[in-house]
């Protein structure tokens, strides 16, 4: 079978493409690295001629010029099912968020609900993911964390009570993703995608301090501190240690879905804990903050 992924070089693009070639399948990436971008109709009706199934991974944490929640999340998933409609694309798999909802007064949560609402009326077959805090080797999760344990005494939690969460490892993201290009049990379904281990917020801290040898202080802080920070740091860092759109996630609770969603077959559950032994291969170079992450220093050349 032949599969197109947007956001095909990114972190879970790059997961589900493994997990399909080793499945014997082809890839094509869709990614602005690739030269294509999901709001180019053209470029984008030419990556899925001939594709069995898309799966829709590209999306964005922060707002940046030029990339806007509602262009990318909305309007990219309307543009990829139409160039699945025009292409007889049959099938796409979506990458959602576990707690998108409308209403919520997050443009984040309430932009991955609208994907989600076009894809359940595009008419083709579907399954659509809602994954909480993925980790894995290159995430913002891991590698941000243990940086910031290498660089500050002290970490900020987020709000005064602590908010459960189930970290979910890529590699489990990308076979139920695999599976809703072609497992018949799961098309028309949305299914939430956590992981096995159940933490929080100090206790991912902890687990990642312990692995790395830094045990910061711990202390809570009010969300609006955090968004507070958030703006400072996605206008000052360039891959911020927080977005605002992060802060929300963590202000809540990561274990249950928003609303009504299908049961994930046993087979496809999560089963990737959340522990030093699967933490410690997925850590970044040990190594505190640089100037060159900041946007008001110039990278050497």
């Amino acid at each position: 079978m032949k599969y197109a992924i947007t956001g095909g070089t990114g972190f879970v693009g790059r997961a589900l493409a493994r997990e399909l070639i080793a499945g014997g399948h082809e890839v094509v990436a869709v990614s602005r690295r690739n030269g294509v971008d999901v709001r180019d109709e053209a470029a984008l009706n030419a990556a899925l001629a001939g594709c069995d199934g898309v799966a829709h991974c590209a999306g964005i944490n922060r707002e940046l010029t030029g990339q806007r929640y509602a262009d990318v999340h909305v309007e990219g998933t309307r543009r990829v099912v139409a160039a699945a409609r025009a292409q007889g694309v049959p099938r796409v798999a979506l990458m959602s968020f576990l707690r998108a909802r409308p209403d919520c007064g997050s443009p984040y949560h309430e932009s991955k609900w609208a994907a989600e609402e076009i894809v359940r009326s595009s008419g083709l077959t579907y399954t659509i993911l809602k994954p909480g805090v993925i980790h894995g080797r290159g995430d913002h999760l891991l590698d941000h964390l243990s940086r910031a344990l290498h660089t500050f005494p002290v970490f900020g939690l987020v709000g005064a009570r602590p908010r459960p969460m189930r970290p979910v490892a890529v590699e489990d993201v990308a076979r139920v993703l695999a599976a809703g290009l072609g497992d018949e049990r799961l098309a028309g379904k949305t299914v939430a995608v956590t992981g096995p281990t159940l933490t929080d917020l100090a206790g991912v801290v902890r687990k990642v301090g312990r692995v790395v040898g830094k045990q910061p202080l711990l202390v809570p802080l009010p969300v609006a501190t955090h968004r507070a920070l958030a703006l400072v740091l996605e206008r000052t860092m360039r891959v911020p240690l927080v977005s605002l759109a992060q802060v929300r996630i963590l202000s809540e609770s990561l274990v249950e879905p928003w609303g009504e969603v299908d049961a994930l077959p046993a087979d496809l559950a999560p089963r990737v804990p959340f522990d030093a032994a699967t933490i410690a291969p997925r850590l970044p170079r040990a190594g505190a903050f640089r100037p060159e992450d900041f946007r008001l220093t110039a990278c050497p050349r």
